[in-house]
């Protein structure tokens, strides 16, 4: 079966509003770590927009933020309000902030318990970024765990340059660069971003289905993040203590309710392991929030490269069950 999976740079438009919308959760959570914050942004051609729902302590200078993230050249509107006051009881309550069904994966194929494709395309984004730390975008074929076809457009680079370089960091049967010409217009200055639009890059790659929740620019009260980091979590923690090579773990909230209404859990067997789960881990936000310190400022590291297979992250560490 062949497998493909991309990944863009850090200045994709796209990852750009992802690090903003963090980057602003995180001065949040620095000043009053029960901040709650729905943060979108949109950005490119000289405006950056940021509209949403905050409820803090703190009141942080957000468009020197900004700017100091995309320079001065930028209008920036800004448009937040309070969270709605039927949430905020939910939640004040201990509920979830939103209602969904979130979903974590883990498998053995590679150390970082991710997928082979997907890996393969983080690694030499990162590695391509090094050297032209611009706009750009790879993307990996595999099958049978051989690299088919590898497809890399970097912004600011030469065909003959990125070939020579793309070649030493990946084997691959055909190599395709910059296959639309080389290109120096990138970033905000060629396209709009939104943040949350890169949903697959930043959990499993398409192989894997996702709840389809946007996590940037959100505290953990929403369960859109602390509920898949959680499912990731416990997945990565059963692959690890040998219950399955791969684990698949879905779980399901109503909003302003604490106990999931669904949690379950499989392997490559198909045997259910929701009972393990259900024994050992507990779903409550609060709980979620406490067991993986999702109070801290963390959360603009996730913007770039993914949100799972970085060791420093507190839902990637390994406990015995």
């Amino acid at each position: 079966m062949k497998k493909t999976a991309e990944f863009v740079s850090p200045k994709h438009s796209d990852k750009i509003c992802d690090f903003i919308a963090d980057s602003i959760l995180d001065v949040y959570l620095k000043n009053d770590k029960k901040s709650r914050t729905a943060i979108e942004v949109m950005g490119g051609h000289n405006l950056i927009t940021i509209n949403g729902e905050i409820t803090s302590k703190s009141n942080p200078n957000i468009e020197k933020l900004v700017r100091k993230i995309v320079g001065p050249n930028y209008k920036i509107i800004i448009n937040i309000v309070l969270q709605s006051p039927e949430i905020a009881h939910g939640v004040d309550n201990g509920g979830a902030g939103d209602q969904g069904i979130m979903k974590g994966y883990a498998t053995n194929e590679t150390p970082h318990y991710l997928p082979l494709e997907y890996v393969l395309a983080r690694n030499l984004c990162q590695k391509i970024f090094a050297i032209y730390p611009h706009d750009g975008k790879t993307q990996v074929t595999i099958e049978d765990g051989k690299v088919l076809t590898v497809v890399a457009s970097f912004q600011n680079t030469k065909n003959k340059e990125l070939l020579k370089l793309v070649k030493r960091i990946i084997k691959a049967d055909t190599y395709i660069i910059n296959p639309a010409g080389e290109w120096t217009l990138g970033g905000f200055d060629a396209d709009t971003g939104l943040s949350g639009r890169k949903l697959i890059i930043d959990n499993y790659g398409p192989q894997i289905s996702i709840g389809g929740g946007s996590f940037s620019g959100k505290d953990a009260t929403k369960v859109d993040r602390s509920g898949a980091y959680m499912a990731r979590f416990v997945a990565k923690n059963l692959v690890a203590n040998g219950y399955g090579k791969e684990i698949w773990v879905s779980v399901a909230y109503a909003i302003g309710m604490a106990e999931p209404l669904m949690i379950e859990a499989k392997n490559e067997k198909g045997e259910d392991l929701s009972k393990i789960v259900r024994d050992n881990f507990d779903f409550k936000p609060l709980a979620i929030i406490e067991k993986l310190g999702l109070r801290k400022p963390i959360f603009k590291q996730t913007a770039t490269y993914g949100h799972f297979g970085k060791k420093s992250l507190p839902w990637e560490k390994i406990e015995k069950i």
